[in-house]
């Protein structure tokens, strides 16, 4: 049992609601860990901003979700596994590919393979990749550009990742199929 309330629209801190609602608007719902996340104001709000910022970069919806995958699955977030596998399946991810993902190994599709080894490198070498490493990354049609990019991503990540640690949301009902633990 976690120490920490899931919100909703109508138990949130006032702060929290303007928020709340934003992110209803754009994803449908509230998931669980963002109900979580509203118990500071602050933190859903930066959460919801650099989601935004995130959102509007030159990587694909479907790039997005295999570098949220990625990220939380290197960092063993298990909501955000879940969520981010529903999320890349609907963006038309082939399940053998997510799988991969999911077991902390590289998609096959070469694009997609740079694209997670690298997030995997940035996140688990907290950003300190070598010239091959960017190099692999850059020969895969990708730019210095979208390294840089992948920042957001990985901060958006680091806030998902590290407050379910923290807070240990529970699986929202439409999550449950993509259950995912770590491996010893």
């Amino acid at each position: 049992m976690s120490k920490f309330a899931v919100y909703n629209l109508e138990t949130a801190p006032e702060d929290s609601k303007p928020v709340l609602e934003k992110l209803k608007a754009s994803v449908g719902a509230i998931p669980n860990l963002a109900g979580m996340m509203s118990g500071s104001p602050q933190l859903i709000e930066a959460f919801v901003n650099i989601r935004e910022i995130w959102q509007k970069t030159s990587f694909t919806p479907l790039e997005r979700e295999v570098v949220a995958a990625t990220n939380a699955v290197t960092n063993e977030c298990t909501y955000c596994v879940a969520i981010h596998s529903t999320f890349a399946l609907k963006e038309g991810l082939e399940s053998s590919e997510l799988d991969l993902i999911r077991a902390g190994q590289s998609p096959v599709e070469p694009r997609l393979k740079a694209l997670s080894d690298f997030s995997r490198k940035v996140m688990f070498n907290r950003g300190n990749i070598s010239e091959s490493d960017l190099e692999a990354f850059l020969t895969a049609d990708f730019t210095k550009e979208q390294a840089l990019e992948l920042l957001v991503g990985a901060a958006n990540s680091v806030l998902a990742n590290f407050t379910n640690h923290l807070t240990h949301a529970p699986l929202d009902d439409f999550l449950k199929s993509q259950a995912w633990s770590a491996t010893a």
